[in-house]
């Protein structure tokens, strides 16, 4: 499997949407595709129409699983980049408290 980044603008207005989009992704990856597709993590930022966007990190077999995925979860899929390498400053910090 190759490691992919993933952009999903805007896809959710509120932390409860996003919530449910993420069980319904892992569920998706987890019991319906194993071998296709991990999802690593995802960082939530805050778009400028006021909506939830998404960069999502994963492993998978190919660009078209991933849109299979994102189909069988209804979750948008707007652009997928392969990832060339990675580079580490620093570790991700502790996520803060909302």
């Amino acid at each position: 499997m190759e490691l992919y980044v993933i952009r999903r603008p805007s896809g959710w207005r509120t932390p409860a949407e996003l919530g449910a989009a993420a069980a319904r992704s892992k569920h998706v990856g987890d019991e319906e595709m194993p071998a296709d597709i991990r999802w690593i993590r995802s960082y939530v930022v805050q778009e400028a129409d006021g909506g939830l966007g998404t960069f999502c990190i994963y492993e998978a077999s190919s660009p078209e699983k991933i849109r299979e995925h994102a189909e069988r979860a209804a979750i948008p899929a707007s652009d997928i980049f392969p990832v060339a390498d990675t580079v580490v400053v620093r570790p991700d910090p502790v996520a803060a408290a909302a």
